[in-house]
């Protein structure tokens, strides 16, 4: 599996996400995963399924160097005393010493950047976490991490899919060797009833969710964590690797539409 190097981790570039999955099938997904390849595992601490991805870890028996598990405080969770207890209740969870990655969730439009990121760096200085980033900034937020508060940004996990223009952020991310990690990255589920990639996938043998899934890992700097319960979706997901798309498919997929956002709750900043 190919990884992006950030901060002083190794990101896998196909990761599994975790989001809406629970309990036994939650673990079960987990296992099936690792079993299959995957190293790089996705959740947060507003999922409620980080004790079933401690457990499916533990019953792994893959060695803690090999793997990468992401989490992320969420973000009603953002003052200092607050990151600390959420954190240590991620960790304990977990049954880890330590994340390779921890995230601020969403932006609160109340919180105190500053502050938040202080809490942040003492948490990797200590070694708990071994990078820090974010998750659904904005560009204008971005600039006031990176350049402002100056910490080191290991990525922005974002909504991104052949449906979704993240054209504007892509720019700033990559001016700054900052990765995007997308999320929804099948537009969930939505790509699979595309026409366009229906017929581009056709052409390769392939189906129209590994199109879609290998659009975004034909690009420099991303990863991608799509979320599959199933083996055999997993199994699928790992095929997308092996799709090569042309200059026509690409050109087909350009064409598509691009305003269609899954994942907008109502707390969620002013979209770039």
């Amino acid at each position: 599996m190919e990884s992006l190097h950030t901060n002083g981790i190794s990101l896998p570039r196909l990761g599994l996400g975790t989001f809406r999955m629970q309990g036994e099938t939650c673990r079960a997904a987990v296992e099936s995963a690792l079993a299959l390849g995957y190293r790089h595992i996705d959740t947060a601490e507003m999922y409620g399924n980080e004790e079933a991805i401690g457990a499916a870890i533990a019953a792994s028996g893959i060695a803690r160097s090999e793997l990468h598990v992401t989490t992320k405080v969420w973000h009603e969770n953002l003052a200092p005393a607050a990151i600390r207890t959420a954190f240590d209740a991620s960790l304990k969870k977990l049954r880890l010493d330590h994340v390779d990655l921890y995230l601020v969730h969403w932006p609160s439009r109340q919180m105190n950047l500053p502050a938040i990121f202080e809490t942040l760096m003492k948490l990797k200085e200590k070694g708990r976490t071994r990078a820090i980033g974010v998750a659904n900034f904005t560009t204008a937020l971005l600039k006031t991490v990176v350049e402002e508060i100056r910490a080191p940004i290991a990525c922005d996990q974002v909504e991104y899919h052949v449906m979704l223009d993240q054209s504007k952020l892509l720019t700033y991310l990559r001016a700054h060797a900052i990765p995007l990690v997308a999320y929804c990255p099948l537009a969930q589920g939505r790509v699979a009833a595309d026409p366009t990639l229906i017929a581009i996938a056709r052409k390769h043998n392939a189906t129209a969710a590994q199109v879609a899934l290998k659009w975004l890992l034909d690009q420099d700097g991303i990863a991608a964590i799509p979320k599959a319960s199933r083996a055999e979706s997993q199994q699928a997901n790992l095929g997308a690797l092996k799709v090569r798309l042309d200059d026509a498919d690409r050109k087909a997929i350009a064409a598509l539409p691009k305003d269609r956002r899954c994942v907008s709750p109502g707390f969620a900043p002013a979209w770039d």
